[in-house]
């Protein structure tokens, strides 16, 4: 894996209190990071894959509207 030096502005007691974390876990600041940003990175792509999943398997559902809604937010909802 290549890896590429980044820039961060933190607030001071933000990164403080992170770099006591990093340590209490045995890494670095940046493999704490790494780990955080690689983490929300594969929910992410688990996300978007049971979206697609999903929204694929409600177009093999016949909701009788052929594309088209005919009623407004106020009809379903007798206003």
């Amino acid at each position: 894996m290549e890896y590429q030096n980044v820039t961060l502005s933190l607030p001071k007691e933000v990164l403080r209190r992170v770099k006591h974390i990093a340590i209490e876990r045995g890494t670095s600041l940046s493999g704490l990071l790494t780990h955080l940003l690689e983490d929300l990175t594969r929910r992410e792509d688990e996300y978007r894959r049971a979206k697609k999943y999903h929204l694929a398997m409600l177009d093999e559902f016949d909701l009788a509207t052929k594309g088209t809604v005919s009623w407004t937010r106020g009809d379903l909802h007798d206003r």
